[in-house]
């Protein structure tokens, strides 16, 4: 594209909108007006610089500060609950050792299909006299490298035990507890339900 010339009209409008203004000074317009204008204030103290520690590579860190830490994961936080239920057959029941009277798995479902299908589940099988049953999340699907969006792997993994914590269920569970590796292991929960009265 060609830069079009000025013909003689547009110099002279030119010329005329030129002549109604007013030069600026020099003045920093982005500084604290001063004078009669504003009032007077004291300049903010300065932050001091920290130094950083030299650091060369190779050399392994001390350590992280508590905001780079790796948040808790589900199963050290249902690993800090009190245990609710006869203390032998939590140990048995870690150990893998009780065989969970049934079962629901959830893995493959979204949020929206999973929580009516447990709180089904879990009432049916209160209702039924069960005690121990197992519910199967899964581990979560594997983060994809190309995926532009970071994505939580593994929701329903964390729901479940906030589900089972909260009405109906918190009234029915004793206990939620991670399986042990024959039934399942990190993608699977016990749960232990109350005894009919």
């Amino acid at each position: 594209m060609k830069r079009r010339k000025l013909d003689q009209e547009d110099a002279d409008l030119w010329s005329r909108v030129a002549k109604t203004t007013e030069k600026l000074d020099r003045r920093d317009y982005f500084a604290p007006i001063s004078g009669d204008e504003a009032p007077a204030k004291k300049p903010a103290p300065k932050p001091k610089p920290t130094p950083f520690k030299s650091f060369r590579l190779g050399q392994s860190a001390t350590r992280l500060p508590e905001a780079i830490k790796a948040p808790e994961t589900t199963h050290k936080r249902l690993a800090k609950d009190p245990v609710s239920m006869d203390a032998k057959a939590f140990g048995k029941m870690k150990r893998g050792k009780l065989v969970p009277e049934g079962r629901i798995d959830l893995h493959g479902m979204t949020l929206d299909q999973a929580h009516p299908a447990l709180n089904r589940f879990i009432m049916t099988s209160f209702s039924r006299g069960l005690r121990l049953v197992l519910v199967i999340t899964g581990k979560g699907s594997r983060e994809d490298p190309y995926d532009p969006m970071p994505r939580r792997r593994g929701v329903l993994k964390t729901q479940v035990p906030l589900w089972l914590k909260l009405p109906p269920l918190a009234q029915v569970v004793l206990q939620v507890t991670p399986a042990h590796i024959r039934h399942g292991g990190e993608g699977a929960y016990y749960v232990y339900l109350k005894r009919q009265r």
